[in-house]
């Protein structure tokens, strides 16, 4: 069985982040989404030493300069329970390398919204591009509908 704990990643290059379009796994809550790169831990690993795992297994990059930004509740119905470490990174050495669990592109910034994204993840890339500090986020759906999202503790009205 899976951790129920990963990592998600959003490196930051020119004003851009690395995004990964999910269209590869046959069975993937992501599937069809846009997302940032990362994974479920394996036995042990803190969530650094995931982080920097996963970003290399998914990209070919290493990681040199990261910021620990929120932790994610993640609930879907007919999935496990998630629980997110998000980081933000600025520093890597590498040639981006071909993802097997989908498309790598480098978007603006300013145009990230614009991609298929969860709702919810419209919500917390808001508090990282705001360069807010430190959060805990609760994320519930309902197939693709946001149905509940709770900011440190306190439910967020906007659903």
């Amino acid at each position: 069985m899976k951790s129920p704990l990963t990592t998600l990643c959003y490196i930051e290059k020119d004003g851009q982040y690395l995004m990964l379009h999910r269209v590869s796994k046959k069975k993937d809550v992501n599937k069809g989404k846009w997302i940032g790169v990362g994974g479920h831990f394996e036995a042990g690993e803190s969530p650094e030493e995931c982080l920097l795992r996963e970003v290399w297994e998914e990209t070919g990059l290493h990681l040199t300069s990261w910021q620990f930004r929120g932790i994610l509740t993640f609930e879907s119905e007919g999935w496990p329970s998630e629980y997110i470490c998000v980081y933000t990174a600025d520093g890597f050495e590498g040639e981006l390398t071909a993802c097997k669990e989908g498309t790598l592109a480098w978007v603006p910034k300013e145009k990230v919204m614009d991609l298929n994204l969860w709702e919810g993840d419209r919500i917390f890339l808001r508090l990282l591009l705001e360069d807010a500090p430190f959060f805990s986020m609760k994320l519930s759906y309902r197939g693709d509908a946001l149905c509940y999202a709770a900011l440190d503790g306190k439910e967020l009205e906007q659903l």
